[in-house]
């Protein structure tokens, strides 16, 4: 048996997997239902049921990398460990202060977020280390015997650490868990030092609770998962866990940084889109992943494009990650209608259970899938191999309820919730693009998850994307991903110096150093991964910002040769915020405050599956079958085909509804939709038909 990659995303409503062919490179994909309750369980049924049908067994996988929700999860649903935080005298309410911002600073009504750690658990800790990483007051034992016996009265099953200045020098939150551990050893300890030492006391405090909070859940998964897989399927590959900045590491380096996996699933499926379209020739991409709750949005130059400044439900998170913005409109999103008499759709979801009311599991609620079913583009019967069946007489009821209360009929409605959807995304969209410097005139659109071929055609054609690039395998490209991502870590340390162009030299040779000491650490960290790479690289990044700013910008130190002064940094600054702001300020003092570097461990690339070229003459419409459909405000007939039959060379117009295993792809009228070599769907408009 040749030698095999697995790749595997674990989503509220199904696992999905991606089994890749090293010898061919052909991907199989399998849909297969979650459990919540034993996440484990989903990747070894799922993992046993896809052996079985390839005619394998886990001894030929040779590559094994999964992505999991159970940390993003745990956070946005408040339902992670009894955690205690320790903080440096006089700093108690640092969680609840924060950065003293209000969700919605229009509302005297809105709610402040809820913090991880109760204010009660919080203690303080009279501990000190100067700006300068003196250490004023050491940690010692009585000290710590003292907090021991509080955390005993409290009965909490985690403690983190957080204390002042400690990115400087970690000593005393080292010494801290020195003492935790020994005087009580049954409690996960996490340090701020150690997850992201970076100043911003409250994003680094808060980045080392929420390591706490999720942490030993994390841990049992990690371990639970690697022993089944180890003992029930004699898999002998690493077990890889995929990040939040696009890469992946160990499962045991996931259960010791569980809060690098937070945003690991729109990351892996940002690596998956770049993959699969840059093999196609496809080098910038907007990408739409849609699922049952809400769109990600990712912007792809090659390869996606990262940020420090991300969101995880009420909480910002500093570390850095693949660049993608959410926004509250899924294929589960239910529309209702407000007390104006307004058809609105969103941001409530029917979610996994009891879902859109077509899948028949109990839901009530007219969902934008429940309007694509009732307009008939969604073909009721099975999806996803028969583990959901379709049923357009619920789905009809659903939303006839909202068109008895509008005066509306069925079909007059379906079509409003989907409009209301398109019009969403879209002026969330437009304005992102434009704040993020892109010209949408250049890019394709990439539609994938669930939902998002379904939608996605719809969305190009309000904006005015020429270009849509559906994968072969939509609904499993964040598996996809998984299974292509290099080995990734971020570290950074905190300079924060003040320079011009004139004076300056021995912050150059500050941060010379601190690249020095870095990669460094980052050639340790990969030596540590015990894995194959290609090749070795390190990033190199300044965060910068002009004297007096609050805020500051990434710049890219690759090729900035900073043996020549001052000069090659203040230019490279003042090329990149001209880019983002349209202007720079010439002979301002500027400040460097962060370094940071990137080590990267690039894994062997598998090539991907071609298919045969078909001559343009094959008829293809013995496999279409016509079906009327209500679109664009009227019933009008739609070409059907089962995306199998759509090889290269051939063609479809719009309207037409493209269905396969793990998606439905709609072309309205005005796409022409064809197959490239990869077997991705490439629709165009056609300008003329518009």
């Amino acid at each position: 048996m040749s030698r095999l990659r697995m790749g595997v995303d674990i989503g509220g409503t199904f696992t999905d997997f991606a089994l890749l062919d090293e010898a061919t490179g052909r991907i199989t994909a399998l849909k297969y239902p979650s459990d919540r309750s034993h996440p484990a369980a989903s990747v070894f049924g799922g993992l046993t049921e896809m052996l079985s049908n390839a005619g394998a067994s886990a001894e030929d996988i040779g590559y094994f990398s999964h992505g999991t929700t159970l940390a993003v999860n745990t956070i946005l649903e408040y339902n992670g460990a009894r955690t205690a935080l320790l903080v440096t005298k006089g700093l108690r309410d640092i969680l609840y202060i924060g950065r003293h911002r209000l969700p919605d600073i229009f509302n005297f009504f809105t709610a402040v977020p809820e913090p991880l750690v109760r204010r009660a658990h919080v203690l303080e800790v009279p501990e000190r280390c100067l700006a300068d990483g003196t250490i004023a007051l050491a940690v010692d034992r009585a000290m710590m015997m003292a907090v021991v016996e509080q955390l005993r009265e409290m009965k909490v099953d985690a403690v983190a650490v957080g204390f002042l200045h400690s990115y400087r020098n970690p000593a005393n939150e080292n010494e801290a868990r020195r003492l935790l551990n020994e005087l009580a050893p049954d409690l996960y300890v996490s340090l701020s030092s150690e997850i992201w030492p970076q100043m911003r006391e409250f994003e680094r405090t808060l980045a080392g609770t929420m390591n706490a909070y999720i942490g030993r859940r994390m841990e049992t998964y990690f371990v639970d998962l690697e022993a089944g897989l180890r003992s029930e399927f004699r898999l002998s590959a690493p077990v890889l866990s995929t990040k939040s900045n696009g890469g992946v590491m160990t499962a045991a380096e996931a259960a010791a940084r569980p809060t690098e996996t937070l945003m690991s699933g729109p990351a892996a499926g940002a690596i998956g889109a770049a993959f699969v379209a840059k093999a196609a020739g496809f080098e910038r991409l907007i990408t739409l992943d849609m699922g049952g709750t809400s769109t990600d949005v990712a912007i792809i130059d090659g390869e996606p494009r990262y940020s420090t400044e991300n969101q995880v439900g009420n909480f910002p998170v500093i570390m850095p990650a693949v660049d993608v913005t959410s926004i509250g409109a899924g294929g589960g999103s239910i529309a209702w209608i407000d007390n104006f008499g307004v058809l609105k759709v969103g941001p409530r979801s029917a979610g996994a259970r009891p879902g859109p009311a077509s899948y028949g599991l109990g839901g009530r609620d007219a969902t934008l899938t429940d309007a694509f079913v009732s307009l008939g583009i969604i073909e009721a019967g099975e999806f996803a191999g028969g583990r959901i069946m379709i049923d357009r007489d619920l789905a009809r009821t659903a939303v006839g309820a909202l068109a008895d209360r509008l005066g509306k009929t069925v079909e007059e409605t379906s079509e409003a919730i989907i409009r209301i959807a398109t019009s969403h995304i879209y002026s969330t969209l437009v304005p992102l693009l434009a704040r993020k410097g892109v010209d949408y005139s250049d890019y394709a659109l990439l539609p994938f998850g669930g939902a998002g071929p379904m939608h996605g055609l719809l969305v190009a054609r309000d904006i005015g994307i020429e270009k849509v690039i559906v994968p072969l395998h939509p609904g499993v490209l964040c598996a996809t991903g998984a299974l292509v991502a290099d080995v990734r870590r971020d570290f950074v340390r905190t300079v924060h110096r003040r320079f011009d162009a004139r004076d300056g030299a021995d912050v150059i040779e500050q941060i010379r150093a601190a690249f020095t000491e870095l990669e460094a650490q980052g050639g340790r960290w990969l030596d540590e991964q015990e894995l194959s790479y290609v090749r070795r690289r390190f990033q190199r990044f300044a965060d910068m910002r002009y004297h007096g700013q609050s805020f500051e910008i990434s710049v890219v130190l690759d090729d900035v040769d900073l043996a020549a002064g001052t000069g090659a940094l203040v230019g490279a600054f003042q090329q990149e915020y001209e880019k983002v702001y349209g202007y720079a300020n010439a002979g301002a003092v500027l400040e460097v405050r962060d370094i940071r570097v990137v080590a990267v461990g690039e894994t062997p690339k598998p090539r991907l599956e071609t298919l045969a070229i078909q001559s343009s003459d094959t008829p293809l419409e013995a496999a279409v079958t016509e079906r009327p459909i209500f679109h664009d405000g009227r019933l009008q007939p739609a070409r059907f085909v089962d995306r199998a039959h759509i090889l290269p060379g051939r063609q479809i117009l719009g309207p037409a509804i493209i269905t396969q295993y793990d998606t439905t792809t709609f072309v309205p009228a005005g796409y022409t939709a064809t197959t490239d070599a990869f077997g991705n769907l490439i629709a165009e408009a056609n300008n003329g038909d518009r």
